[in-house]
């Protein structure tokens, strides 16, 4: 048994249900995206220790996840799953970033050796964080604390850049303003203040008012998201 973790990202439910059986049987621990989209917000909220994805899925393809992924962590091992077998096809993947690929019908004995291989040749302990958080077309440069959105750097003080930092460790997740001032002031949040609501505005004002699409989300009640959609 071992305690890898393992991200499936897989649009086909009937196949991810018995990949992942498969996979748990063997000691894995799964966790199962049913798109890229939504594969790519478990990767940047959690972490893996290696990765297989479908290739065709709505909203996000492999290919395009891997290089999304890639911008993160160029370590991570990343296996490929498809029903197109072209060889256009499989340099397309290699170039984005797999490792490895599958084309479909497929042995599951074959994916298991596969992923054995992938983990003993990327042990996740040897592998160092890229001091990259990515979501969108935002960046942030944790090293050099710089921030780009499209390419254009956007100049943040010390605790908009915490504020920001916080968001994007955890993007598509509702922040609850007691979350948020525990995290990044360090203290208790007190109801009769808006010290938060003054940030995030601050935050918006440099993140979102010059561009088209907003990241930055207020859910009424509850707190804020970083959130493609509104």
């Amino acid at each position: 048994m071992n305690n890898s973790k393992l991200l499936l990202v897989e649009d086909d439910i009937r196949l991810s249900s018995l990949l992942s059986r498969n996979l748990e049987e063997k000691g894995y621990h799964i966790e199962v995206a049913c798109d890229g989209e939504e594969g790519l917000a478990m990767f940047q909220n959690s972490r893996f220790d290696l990765i297989i994805s479908d290739l065709m899925m709505p909203k996000l393809d492999g290919v395009s996840l891997c290089r999304e992924i890639r911008k993160q962590n160029s370590q991570i091992p990343i296996i490929l799953l498809t029903a197109l077998g072209a060889t256009d096809d499989k340099v397309e993947g290699f170039d984005a970033g797999a490792d490895d690929y599958l084309v479909k019908p497929f042995d599951i004995r074959e994916l298991l050796v596969r992923v054995k291989s992938l983990l003993r040749r990327f042990p996740q302990e040897e592998l160092e964080p890229t001091g990259l958080l990515v979501f969108a077309e935002l960046e942030m440069h944790l090293n050099s604390a710089r921030v780009f959105r499209e390419g254009k750097e956007i100049q943040l003080t010390p605790k908009e850049f915490n504020l920001l930092k916080y968001l994007l460790e955890h993007p598509e997740k509702i922040l609850t303003r007691e979350e948020i001032a525990k995290e990044v002031w360090g203290m208790d949040f007190d109801t009769g203040t808006n010290f938060i609501d003054v940030y995030i505005n601050y935050l918006r004002k440099k993140i979102d008012k010059p561009f088209a699409q907003k990241l930055i989300h207020t859910r009424t009640g509850m707190g804020f998201i970083l959130s493609r959609t509104s």
